[in-house]
């Protein structure tokens, strides 16, 4: 049996989530504070000891992950479209989690979901590769997989409108630490992490899968500012809108069904 045949994926995933993790940590200092927000604010609302979660482009489970290690009797349901990072996500979580493939681009991402009345949608760094004119109609499409008083939390890069200056300032400060870790070799670039993805037996045969699923999108980014994103909760319908956490060029903005 060769180390990465399907049998042991599941060990070899422990790696893997530590290599995503320790990439994603590059761009995000503080990543595990804007998890503990996210978690922190499903302790709030969880109507009950088994929180039912919706983890919104999910990854490689980074989200669900923590949710079921606070939460022991926590369910997940994991969605994303990235087969690489997918099976990734399938072999490192347990029979408590779902991994649905669904595009958010589509109105009809919800139909495959298990459920319809999830108590927190979840989501972190990714929805600024929406675009533009489907941000606003795709947070009202999740309003509709709450549960009465449930809650939607997004964080993602989203500046501070009195601070346009000052947010551009942070950004050059960030960007030039991870150059000099990339350069120490501390941390593997995003592109350095594909590559290990490419050498993988396993993973690396799912990369021209990827690039089909890739092949028809624009990577360009889209971070409007706070004010934005609490007026289109606000226009989707939700009850209460404002931010449960706040960092120098991202935030988490949440709303409650």
């Amino acid at each position: 049996m060769t180390p990465y045949s399907l049998d042991s994926v599941a060990w070899d995933s422990v790696a893997w989530q530590e290599s995503w993790d320790r990439q994603q940590e590059a761009y995000l200092p503080d990543r595990e504070e804007r998890f503990a927000a996210l978690l922190d604010t499903v302790a709030a609302t969880a109507d009950g000891p088994a929180p039912a979660v919706l983890d919104l482009a999910g990854g490689t489970g980074s989200i669900s992950l923590r949710v079921l290690r606070r939460f022991p009797y926590a369910t997940t349901t994991l969605l994303d479209v990235d087969p690489v990072l997918m099976t990734i996500a399938r072999q490192s979580l347990d029979q408590r989690s779902t991994v649905v493939a669904a595009d958010l681009r589509s109105p009809d991402w919800a139909a495959g979901l298990p459920r319809q009345d999830y108590d927190a949608v979840l989501t972190a760094t990714a929805l600024h590769w929406i675009p533009r004119e489907r941000l606003g109609p795709l947070y009202a499409e999740i309003r509709q997989v709450l549960r009465p008083g449930g809650v939607f939390v997004n964080v993602d890069t989203m500046p501070d409108d009195g601070l346009p200056d000052l947010t551009t300032k942070f950004g050059d400060v960030f960007r030039a630490r991870r150059e000099a870790r990339y350069a120490a070799g501390a941390v593997l670039s995003w592109q350095a992490w594909w590559d290990h993805v490419a050498a993988d037996p396993v993973l690396g045969p799912l990369l021209e899968q990827r690039r089909q699923v890739f092949a028809d999108r624009h990577d360009t980014e889209w971070t409007p500012p706070v004010s934005w994103h609490l007026d289109a909760l606000r226009t989707a319908g939700f009850a209460e809108t404002g931010l449960v956490w706040r960092g120098a060029r991202d935030a988490a903005v949440a709303g409650v069904r």
